[in-house]
């Protein structure tokens, strides 16, 4: 079982890393390519049998631009997957599921109110 475990998650940093190198350089869907460098993958997840991976990512850009971004990058996944066939040695590459990853915004938002809190009763303390 620790061989599947340490397998997959090498194939799944592999694609990781090469999905994030295809989304940098070599996309040229409009939507995504003026804000290429403002896409973040976070993280991808492979199905145990290979045959499907959810790619996570984020935004710099602001929430303005995650439909049109989601709708290239959805658009783009043939592309995506041909390519990966290329680079990634496995026997079946897998149907890639992009998913906006809220995880960055959730830990932000959290962030900001911990700060608030902290400056709430820094403000309570000194009267």
């Amino acid at each position: 079982m620790a061989k599947e475990f340490s397998r997959s998650s090498r194939v799944s940093e592999q694609i990781h890393r090469e999905l994030s190198e295809l989304i940098r350089w070599e996309i040229k869907d409009p939507r995504i390519s003026p804000k290429m460098s403002l896409v973040t993958l976070t993280d991808v997840e492979v199905t145990s049998d290979y045959t499907h991976a959810k790619v996570f990512y984020t935004l710099l850009a602001g929430e303005e631009h995650r439909a049109e971004v989601d709708h290239g990058l959805k658009h783009s996944a043939g592309f995506l997957r041909r390519e990966l066939g290329k680079r990634v040695r496995i026997h079946h590459i897998p149907e890639l599921h992009f998913v906006y990853d809220t995880s960055v915004e959730r830990g932000t938002r959290l962030a900001n109110l911990i700060d608030e809190a902290v400056k709430s009763g820094e403000s309570h303390n000194d009267e």
